[in-house]
């Protein structure tokens, strides 16, 4: 079980911002997706979870690991979190080979030191995702889709106990998207590890909804029956729509 309770507040002279969110993901969902408009606070929730943004008050647990907890003085470092990140805009180093990249987790140390063990398991890893032939190529020398491909690599190659995915299929254009969606859906039946999705998309709250947590301003709530209630509807779009409504209009 993943369980998060979070309070973060941010105040600015235009728009102060307060995050403050109670939920927990069950051992049964492998992935959950969190569902709502820009500014809600998923990708604020992402970074509490990685250990890139500590919050003011609340807990983190994974299992039995507690990775934050404010009242006993609790926070594990970023790169002590076994968590696989794969940020919204992929955030590959420009001036590292993707070999390089995806070595980088499990090295956190200058490329030219990388031992050859590391190199194994990192040029293994691109097989996987089927671009090992560009492991000596700069993030800059390949398509879009190939490095979404990379940055996933990357993100599995930390040997995660969770994986998150901001907005993984963002930058991509439709057709690319559908087809790296389904090889993601196929990778994900073979992991044994839970993911977290952010996405705007109505086909990846279908796809990977295993869990739906929608937002808005800051808050959270977990929807219950989305796999009961989304036969109704014909799209998906719509039936998220009344869900929002209902959701948020019964919160008001």
């Amino acid at each position: 079980m993943i369980s998060l309770r979070l309070v973060k507040k941010f105040k600015t002279a235009r728009t102060p911002f307060s995050l403050n969110v109670d939920y927990s993901i069950e051992d049964g969902d492998k992935s959950a997706v969190l569902f709502g408009p820009s500014g809600s606070g998923k990708t604020l929730t992402m970074q509490c979870l990685a250990g890139l943004m500590r919050p003011d008050a609340g807990h983190i647990r994974i299992g039995d690991c507690t990775l934050f907890d404010a009242a006993s003085n609790i926070c594990i470092p970023a790169q002590q979190r076994r968590i696989g990140y794969m940020f919204q805009d992929y955030a590959l180093f420009p001036h590292l080979t993707l070999l390089q990249n995806v070595a980088f987790p499990r090295t956190g140390c200058w490329p030219w030191l990388v031992r050859n063990g590391e190199k194994e398991k990192a040029y293994a890893m691109l097989e996987r995702f089927g671009i090992g032939r560009l492991a000596g190529h700069l993030p800059s020398q390949i398509s879009g889709g190939q490095r979404q491909r990379a940055a996933l690599a990357r993100a599995l190659n930390a040997d995660p106990r969770l994986l998150l995915l901001d907005e993984p299929f963002s930058a991509l254009d439709p057709l690319l998207r559908e087809r790296l969606r389904d090889e993601l859906l196929e990778l994900m039946a073979d992991l044994t590890i839970p993911a977290i999705i952010i996405t705007h998309d109505p086909g990846d709250v279908d796809a990977f909804a295993g869990s739906l947590i929608l937002y808005d301003h800051g808050q959270a709530r977990m929807v219950p029956d989305y796999a009961e209630l989304r036969p109704q509807f014909a799209h998906a779009g719509p039936c998220l729509r009344h869900l929002e409504a209902t959701y948020w209009r019964t919160a008001a």
